[in-house]
C-alpha cells in the first residue's frame, strides 16, 4: 500500500451503514476507499441480523414440525427426530460467507477500493489540509481490536466512520466464549445448552431465548423492567410474555443481575428485585447471555490529538440536533453515521444515514430521516413489529389518541395456517385519524409493518387505509382490520 494516495471520499467499516455509503458514493461520482479490519459486512451481516435469521428460520421449521405436525397430518415423533447442531450453525455461516462476497463485488463494482487493515484517523479537514487516516495491521480482537504495524496513509477530502457497535457486558462477568456469552459468542456455540439464563429482554435477548429454548434448552430471562420486550407497546408485551409462557420461556421481570459466579457445572447467577435489591434470588444455568444493549466502537480509531467529541460511548454528530442532519462530528472533514453515533441501533436506519451523509458531500438534497417512523423488528415466532409511537407514549406527550385492535385468532388467513397467536394494534391521531402508531405481534409482523411505516411517511389517515382494498386472504387483511376497529367498524372483530 502506497501512502499518499488521496480520495474524495474514505469510509471506515463495512456494515451495512458503511458499504451501502461507500456504494452511493461510487454511484455518484467520487473516488472512494473503504477500510474494514475484519469481514466484509460488519457486524450485521456476520454476526448479528443476519446469521442470527438463519439460526432463528431453523428453529422456527423445527418448532412448527413438533408442534403443529399431526394438526397438519404430518405424524413425527419429537424423540426421534435428529438435530443436526454443526449442519445448524454451519448454514449460518455459509450464508455469511456467500453474502461477504457479495459486498466485496459490489465495491469493486463501483470502484470503491477496498483496504484490509484498522484505520486510524490522524487529522481532520483544518487550515486547508486534507484527512489524514493510517492504515494498520488489523488484529483479531473483536471487542478492542486495535492496529498493529502500520501500512501507509491514505488522505480524502472528508472521512465517514461507519464503524458500528460491539455488546454492552457486565463488569463483573466478561464473556468467556464458555459460560458467559454476549451475541457474538453464542452465535457459534459448538451445542445447544441444557439451560440458559438471558440477561435482557430486548430483540437480542428474546431471539437467542426463543432459538434456545425451540430446540430443547430450558431457558429463563431475567429483565429489569417490570414488562418484556420494554420498547415496545404494553399490550404487545403481555401478548409475547403469553405466548413465550406457553412455548416453556421463564421470566423474572423487576429484577436485576447482581453477581455470576462460574464453575464446572455453569453459572450461579444471583438477581435481586429491582425496587428492593435486598430481596435476592439465585438461578442455576448452564450458560448465561448478556444481552443488556451495545455501544460505539471507536477503540483504537482516533489520534490522541484529534479531539472528536464523545458522549456516553457514542459519536456526536449534528443528527439529534438538526433537522437536516449532515452528521458533522466536531472535527471539521469528519462524519459518521449508524450505530455509532446512538440509538436507534438498527441496520436499516445506518444504511439510509450512510446514504444521506453521502448524497449531501455530493451537493445533492435528499429527504432526512424522519426518526420518529423507523420501524423495529423482532424476529421470534410470533414476530413482533412496530412503527411510531406507543400507547404509552402517546399518554406520556398528551396526544389525544384512539386506538384499534384486532385478534389473529379471528383471521381466516391466520386460522388456514395455524398461526392465530397475537395481534395487530393501530393508534390514530385525534380528530384527524392520522396514523401515528402500529404495533403487530404475529406471523409475518416483520413484512407486514411495512404499510404502516409507508402510512405514517405520507402521513396517512385510517379513512386512506379503509379504502385501500387488501388482497383476500392474506395476513395483510389484519392491518385493514385493525384500522376499521379504530372507527368502530371492524368487521371480523
Amino acid at each position: 500500500m502506497a501512502d499518499s494516495k488521496h480520495y474524495d471520499l474514505i469510509v471506515i467499516g463495512s456494515g451495512p451503514g458503511g458499504y451501502v455509503a461507500a456504494i452511493r458514493a461510487g454511484q455518484l461520482g467520487l473516488k472512494t476507499a473503504c477500510i474494514e479490519r475484519g469481514k466484509l459486512g460488519g457486524v450485521c451481516l456476520n454476526w448479528g441480523c443476519i446469521p442470527t435469521k438463519a439460526l432463528l428460520h431453523n428453529a422456527e421449521l423445527y418448532q412448527e414440525a413438533i408442534t403443529h405436525g399431526s394438526d397438519w397430518g404430518l405424524e413425527i415423533d419429537p424423540k426421534n427426530v435428529k438435530v443436526d447442531w454443526d449442519k445448524i450453525i454451519g448454514r449460518s455461516r455459509k450464508i455469511t460467507g456467500t453474502l461477504n462476497n457479495g459486498v466485496g463485488y459490489l465495491l469493486k463494482k463501483n470502484k470503491v477500493d477496498h483496504y484490509e487493515g484498522h484505520a486510524r484517523i490522524l487529522k481532520g479537514a483544518t487550515g486547508g489540509t486534507p484527512c489524514e487516516v493510517e492504515v494498520l495491521a488489523a488484529d483479531d480482537d473483536y471487542y478492542h481490536g486495535g492496529g498493529g504495524k502500520s501500512e501507509g496513509k491514505i488522505t480524502a477530502d472528508r472521512v465517514l466512520i461507519a464503524t458500528g457497535a460491539s455488546p454492552r457486558q457486565l463488569p463483573f462477568a466478561k464473556s468467556d466464549g464458555k459460560t458467559v456469552f454476549t451475541s457474538y459468542e453464542l452465535l457459534t456455540i459448538d451445542h445447544c445448552p441444557k439451560s440458559m439464563i438471558a440477561v435482557g429482554s430486548g430483540a437480542i435477548g428474546m431471539e437467542f431465548a426463543y432459538f434456545m429454548n425451540a430446540f430443547g434448552c430450558e431457558v429463563t430471562v431475567v429483565e429489569m423492567m417490570d414488562r418484556i420486550l420494554p420498547v415496545e407497546d404494553d399490550d404487545v408485551s403481555k401478548v409475547a410474555k403469553k405466548a413465550f409462557e406457553k412455548q416453556g420461556i421463564k421470566f423474572k421481570t423487576g429484577a436485576t443481575v447482581q453477581d455470576i459466579k462460574s464453575g464446572k457445572g455453569g453459572a450461579k447467577v444471583t438477581i435481586a428485585d429491582a425496587k428492593d435489591p435486598s430481596k435476592t434470588e439465585v438461578l442455576d444455568a448452564e450458560v448465561v447471555l448478556v444481552a443488556i444493549g451495545v455501544k460505539g466502537r471507536y477503540d483504537g480509531l482516533f489520534d490522541e490529538s484529534l479531539g472528536i467529541k464523545v458522549e456516553r460511548d457514542h459519536i456526536v454528530t449534528d443528527a439529534k440536533t438538526s433537522d437536516d442532519p449532515t452528521y458533522q462530528t466536531s472535527v471539521p472533514g469528519i462524519h459518521a453515521i449508524g450505530d455509532i453515533i446512538g440509538a436507534p441501533w438498527l441496520a436499516h436506519v445506518s444504511s439510509e444515514e450512510g446514504v444521506i451523509a453521502v448524497e449531501k458531500m455530493a451537493g445533492h438534497k435528499p429527504v432526512a430521516i424522519d426518526y420518529d417512523g423507523i420501524p423495529g423488528c423482532t424476529y421470534t415466532n410470533p414476530q413482533i413489529a412496530s412503527v411510531g409511537l406507543t400507547e404509552r407514549a402517546c399518554k406520556e406527550q398528551g396526544i389525544k389518541y384512539k386506538t384499534g385492535s384486532y385478534q389473529l385468532k379471528a383471521h381466516g388467513k391466520a386460522i388456514a395456517t395455524g398461526h392465530t397467536e397475537g395481534l395487530v394494534k393501530v393508534i390514530t391521531s385525534e380528530p384527524y385519524g392520522e396514523i401515528i402508531g402500529c404495533h403487530i405481534i404475529g406471523a409475518d409482523a416483520s413484512e407486514l409493518i411495512a404499510e404502516m411505516g409507508l402510512a405514517k411517511r405520507l402521513e396517512a389517515t385510517a379513512e386512506d387505509i379503509i379504502s385501500t382494498i387488501h388482497a383476500h386472504p392474506t395476513m395483510a387483511e389484519s392491518m385493514h382490520e385493525a384500522v376499521l376497529a379504530t372507527e368502530g367498524r371492524a368487521i371480523h372483530a
